[in-house]
């Protein structure tokens, strides 16, 4: 993986190096790997991910069929810089 520096701004670089690691999954991979899970706990764990998006899905088709439009948070101040 690459960030590229621009203007020796290293913080930027930064922020956007973790955002991409946050989409890849990165560190979720490293918190789940941090102990040992048994495979039992492992298989339980992706059954009930696998129910909470299919029913988060279900969810976002209904108000699409619905019309319904949720609304978006507000930016604040500081991170709309």
């Amino acid at each position: 993986m690459q960030v590229l520096v621009r203007d020796n701004n290293v913080d930027q670089a930064l922020r956007f190096l973790k955002k991409k690691l946050q989409r890849e999954g990165v560190f979720r991979e490293m918190r789940l790997r941090e102990h040992y899970e048994k495979p039992s706990v492992k298989r339980a764990r992706e059954k009930a991910e696998g129910v909470r998006r299919t029913r988060k899905l279900a969810q976002k088709k209904l108000n699409r069929e619905l019309g319904i439009v949720t609304a978006k948070k507000p930016r604040t101040a500081e991170r709309a810089k």
